[in-house]
């Protein structure tokens, strides 16, 4: 089955032409002008990736991911990425601190945005367990991280705290995964950088101080008082011991 692409932008020609390159490439495309109408699309329907503008008028990339992240269905944890104007570190840090999971820069290569797309869904489908290869396979048939109240299924995609769901972002999954893997030993920053991004990402490291914000606040969503994931203030972060 084919990938569905929401793309976000409110210049139609580049709705245009890089929606006819991702359907060259067998994707399934969606265009939307503005944040407002796909917001309302994705709760009702929700595609498999999403590729915003930052700078939109009515509501901009950053309020729509921020919108979309808060949705309580598929949606809310598919892959994003920003397109940013050129050399604008500011939209990318921030992007990245709220949720996003890459960003490229205006004016882009249409060959990049396709690698970058790609990427993120063959680690999406990894975590889901849709198996393209043996090794694949193996990847689905993996265990279960069972660390009492906390239990992951990395084959698809799923956790649960005392039996409840909890819905993660692939980015916030693999965060969890890494220091829930380990019990009480500490993992800097850098360290969780190393799990959740792909080399060629450069992101502050306080960015996973954001990522760490969210999936505790998700969690107390389920348990108000969660409090597994310990603060090292200085050092980083570790999944609490039972």
């Amino acid at each position: 089955m084919s990938h569905v692409i929401a793309l976000v932008d409110d210049d139609r020609n580049i709705l245009t032409s890089v929606s006819i390159a991702l359907q060259a490439e067998g994707f399934v495309t969606r265009v939307y002008t503005d944040g407002q109408a796909a917001l309302k699309a994705f709760a009702d329907n929700p595609p498999d990736m999403g590729v915003f503008d930052i700078k939109m008028p009515q509501m901009d990339g950053m309020e729509l991911l921020r919108r979309v992240r808060e949705l309580n269905s598929d949606a809310g944890a598919m892959p994003v990425i920003f397109l940013t104007s050129k050399d604008d570190e500011l939209d990318e840090a921030l992007g990245l601190a709220m949720g996003a999971d890459d960003y490229i820069s205006k004016p882009f290569s249409q060959r990049l945005l396709i690698a970058r797309i790609r990427a993120l869904l063959r680690r999406q489908d990894l975590a889901r367990g849709v198996a393209q290869s043996e090794a694949d396979q193996a990847a689905a048939d993996a265990p279960l991280l069972d660390r009492g109240r906390l239990v992951m299924d990395p084959a698809r995609h799923k956790v649960r705290w005392d039996g409840k769901d909890v819905t993660l972002t692939v980015t916030e999954f693999l965060i969890l995964e890494a220091l829930a893997q380990r019990p009480g030993v500490v993992k800097t920053r850098n360290q969780l950088l190393d799990v959740a991004y792909h080399d060629d990402v450069y992101v502050d490291d306080r960015t996973i101080d954001s990522h760490i914000k969210r999936i505790r606040r998700k969690f107390r969503t389920v348990d108000g008082e969660f409090d597994a994931i310990e603060t090292l203030y200085g050092v980083g972060y570790r999944f609490g011991e039972e």
